[in-house]
């Protein structure tokens, strides 16, 4: 007879192979055709709200693994709370005005100047709505769940009205206004730009050293002493109206063959050095408040006066203690230059180049081919003592990688002056994670004056102001709730394509018109402006509370949309936007360099998807410390996989041994009933759920991973299935013996299932789809425990005596086996030697001792035998035949050689 036929042997359709690629697809359609994410609106219907606002990522081409990452873990985050019992609204954005549309429609073959503003922008906006929805397929087939039918989007027209409104309360509240101010340039854009907008790189630099001759010395300086200054940027020389000095700071006159020279006390034997002058005569000292308001000639336009000022932002440090000082190209020189009443002087034009005025040799060259110029033009002048190639840190324009200038242009603002200790103190209201976040925020804002919110572009929504004749900036409420109505019904293209006086309220007349005449301005928001006032345009327009419970977005967002959103919101609303901020790092190749196209270490997340399955790269997020910049690659990516394979396979393990999926909750035992071995296993799931609720709570994904991956595969596959197996396989169908292990099981399927869900979205679907937890979809459950509710006080105690002594009869078995006694472990007969009360708290959780080690006999014996940690272990080879059923040893004399358990089962069956 084939025994073998007679075995409860697992069966079930659920694949060994995820083949996930194939079956995702599927999944997510049928989550979109069955509305997952209103049911779970509806099911959390009255409950309390989780809100995490999705900061609005760029549209403009296909999702990279930063994007992927963030809404994989976005995900996570939503499907957590709502599995804890939160009602989780979440709406993802998009972010769609500014440059890199505009460039990428222009490369289209689009030039706003010959078809004009308003139609150029139609297309930039069809251009934008494409975008959307290849990202949207994107973040859709990572198993992403939100209202994807409903995004909030910055073009759209409600969303542009807000932001007008929000403009408009920011106004007529005074914190916004108009300014010439010395701004971040970048002339490959052809706009200003806001701090967040900027990165710094390495360059090479020319520095000089330049001489100006004193031409008022005030009865302290002689017409023959010169005034020697350090710049790295020698094509602001020709803007030079100033030099700066610290007012305690001692200076000296150097006489040299070069001229007497003035410069820091402390630095005149460096400088010398560096000037190549080996004699010189140090001469009279001088504090810096006593050459204030002395005169230089400039080196390059006699005719031009350079005053000296005393100012604090002055250093010792580097240079030669004398700043030079061009109010149109520096913060520090346009502020002491304010002081002083100096003009705000540009010689330099929107593209980058000089003006006219800065004569026939400089005129149209770029500031970058300027710098040789002068160089040249000061050697000629004899006004050039020195110069050198540095290496430092300069700013770039983040999109076109270009480098910018400080270029002081007339800009609107938004003042963070008059909002600061306000900021400040919502920062210290906030939870951040990391917690190094709030320093970080803390210093962005203390160390800031303003925003400068005004770009030269086409494509964004309008600054709304009207001009009066005069010029005057008509700041009222009147005309910003117009406007907003106007947009709100049109969309923002209502602004370009209007006259300013259609734009305004009917019958509106002002002072500052008395013609009737007026113009609008025709720079439009920062893009940041945009984004920054999602939480208005988004949360509070669709009735979502504010502020938000968490935003989350990568570390670079400090200085971007958690800086903006936290500068409008309090503006605006008096409070931050978000009671926490997590962030995360970037995503870096396995070398850990960043990946880039141009390197060719770039991997797209379809890529991975169409490969791996989007679990794969959803436990990939979740297993890394996503809170550092992480690695992606191949071998990490096989590394994930094998991860996922030993889950996937405990998990068919549970269900494949359910009887084909027939063994229901209707079929579990009461878990208070079950010996003490199998609540044991309850136990530790119910404390997995503990840890991982918590993990879950505090944003640990790693930490729920490690727990999950580390239970199933210890405590369940290589621990309570292997011995298990016996009953399962071999006991009678309904014994009770095999009902509980089924019981354990089924528990055991219906809470891992449900704390993995949120991260491994498709692969519990699966499941579900085979055992109906749920109806309709896992993702529509909660976390829930064994329902284990008997006090065990000594339950894990006496386990662990149980453990301590099978950890020791494992290594006597290896041993046996490594010296040829025995090839398997149930041809052992065993005698261990344990204290008695060992054996009393062993056996009060073990009922069968032999089937839970997996060997033929076991004997307690008081015999000295073979020391181990917890007890001493004597293995012997069985007496006796195999059981051609079971494979145990067995004495018994039943037909074919059977044992007593199965010729039991079968003269049942």
């Amino acid at each position: 007879m084939d025994y073998k036929d007679t075995l409860q042997m697992p069966k079930t359709s659920f694949e060994m192979r995820g083949n996930l690629a194939k079956k995702e697809p599927g999944i997510q359609q049928h989550w979109q055709d069955e509305h997952l994410y209103e049911k779970m609106l509806y099911k959390r219907e009255g409950c309390e709200s989780y809100v995490l606002h999705d900061g609005p990522p760029y549209a403009n081409g296909d999702i990279h693994l930063g994007h992927a990452m963030n809404k994989v873990l976005k995900d996570v985050i939503v499907k957590s709370k709502f599995m804890e019992g939160y009602k989780v609204p979440y709406i993802p954005g998009w972010d769609t005005h500014g440059l890199p549309i505009e460039t990428a429609v222009t490369k289209l073959g689009y030039d706003r100047k010959k078809i004009g503003i308003a139609e150029f922008r139609k297309i930039c906006y069809d251009y934008a709505l494409e975008q959307v929805e290849r990202q949207r397929k994107g973040f859709l087939s990572l198993g992403s769940i939100g209202d994807y039918d409903h995004p909030y989007i910055t073009l759209q027209p409600k969303f542009e009205a807000r932001q007008i409104e929000i403009f408009g309360k920011m106004a007529t509240d005074g914190l916004i206004y108009q300014g010439l101010k010395p701004v971040y340039w970048s002339p490959s854009s052809e706009s200003a730009l806001a701090e967040a907008e900027v990165e710094y790189k390495d360059v090479t630099s020319p520095t000089i050293f330049v001489k100006f001759q004193v031409k008022d010395g005030k009865g302290v300086l002689n017409n023959d002493d010169y005034l020697v200054i350090w710049t790295t940027t020698p094509w602001t020389i020709p803007a030079n109206l100033g030099i700066s000095v610290h007012p305690r700071f001692e200076y000296v006159r150097v006489a040299t063959e070069k001229g007497n020279l003035i410069v820091l006390a402390t630095l005149v034997e460096s400088l010398m050095k560096q000037f190549g002058i080996e004699n010189y005569t140090v001469g009279e000292m001088f504090k810096g408040k006593d050459l204030e308001y002395i005169t230089a000639y400039h080196p390059l336009y006699p005719e031009i006066e350079s005053l000296v000022m005393v100012g604090e932002h002055v250093t010792d440090d580097s240079g030669t203690g004398l700043v030079h000082t061009a109010p149109g190209f520096g913060m520090d020189d346009f502020m002491i230059g304010k002081q002083y009443n100096l003009p705000v002087y540009v010689n330099v034009d929107e593209q980058g180049r000089m003006m006219e005025e800065c004569g026939e040799r400089l005129v149209g060259k770029t500031v970058d081919d300027a710098n040789q110029i002068v160089i040249d033009w000061l050697t000629e002048e004899d006004k050039l003592l020195a110069r050198e190639d540095i290496v430092h840190s300069y700013p770039h324009d983040w999109r076109t990688k270009k480098p910018i200038i400080f270029r002081a242009t007339t800009q609107w603002f938004a003042s963070i002056d008059k909002i600061r200790d306000q900021l400040l103190e919502q920062i210290h209201s906030v939870k951040w994670t990391p917690s190094w976040g709030e320093g970080r925020m803390h210093n962005m804002i203390s160390d800031r004056s303003d925003w400068c919110i005004s770009r030269q572009r086409a494509w964004g929504v309008p600054i709304p102001i009207i001009y009066g004749e005069d010029g005057t900036p008509l700041m009222e409420e009147e005309i910003f709730n117009h406007v907003a109505e106007l947009i709100a019904k049109d969309g923002s293209n209502v602004w370009f394509e209007k006259e300013a006086k259609d734009l305004l309220p009917e019958g509106y007349t002002s002072e500052h018109s008395p013609n009737g005449i007026f113009t609008k301005e025709t720079d439009t928001m920062d893009v940041w402006f945009d984004s920054g006032s999602s939480h208005t345009g988004a949360m509070i327009e669709r009735g979502i509370s504010y502020p938000a419970d968490l935003y989350f977005e990568g570390s670079d967002q400090y200085r971007g949309w958690f800086n903006s959103s936290l500068i409008v919101g309090t503006a605006v609303h008096g409070r931050s936007p978000y009671k926490a901020v997590l962030s995360h790092g970037f995503v870096m190749d396995e070398n850990g360099k960043k990946m880039s196209k141009s390197q060719w270490n770039a991997m797209a997340p379809s890529e991975i998807t169409t490969k791996y399955g989007a679990d794969i790269l959803r436990l990939w997020a979740c297993s890394v410390d996503y809170q550092a910049d992480c690695s992606m690659g191949n071998k990490i990516l096989k590394q994930v996989s094998d991860t996922y394979r030993k889950v996937r396979n405990t998990f068919r393990f549970l269900l494949a041994n359910l009887d084909e999926n027939t063994f229901t909750a209707q079929d579990l035992l009461d878990v208070n009933t079950l010996s003490r071995s199998n609540r044991y296993i309850l136990t530790l799931l119910d404390e997995a759920v503990d840890t991982c609720k918590k993990a879950y709570d505090e944003f640990r994904f790693a930490d729920v991973v490690t727990t999950l991956t580390t239970l199933m595969t210890n405590e369940l596959s290589s621990y309570y299935l292997d011995y298990t197996k016996d009953i399962l396989y071999c006991d009678q169908k309904d014994s009770r013996d095999r009902r509980e292990v089924q019981t354990v099981l089924y528990v055991a399927a219906s809470m891992l299932t449900r704390l993995w869900a949120p991260i491994l979205a498709h692969t519990t679907e699966e499941i579900n789809n085979l055992m109906k937890f749920d109806e309709e979809s896992i993702h529509l459950t909660r976390f829930e425990k064994s329902g284990l509710s008997v006090e065990d006080p000594t339950l894990k105690e006496d386990m662990a005596k149980a453990l301590a002594m099978r950890k020791d009869v494992l290594k006597a078995l290896e041993e046996a086996k490594q010296a040829g006694q025995l090839k398997k472990s149930n041809e052992a007969a065993l005698r261990i030697n344990i204290s008695e009360e060992d054996q009393k708290q062993i056996k009060s959780v073990i009922d069968n001792l032999a089937q839970w080690l997996m060997v033929s006999r076991v004997e307690f014996t008081q015999d000295e035998l073979k020391a181990y940690e917890a007890c001493q272990v004597a293995v012997e080879k069985a007496v006796g035949h195999v059981c051609p059923r079971c494979w145990n040893y067995t004495e018994s004399e039943h037909e074919d050689g059977l044992c007593d358990r199965c010729a039991a089962v079968l003269e049942k069956n």
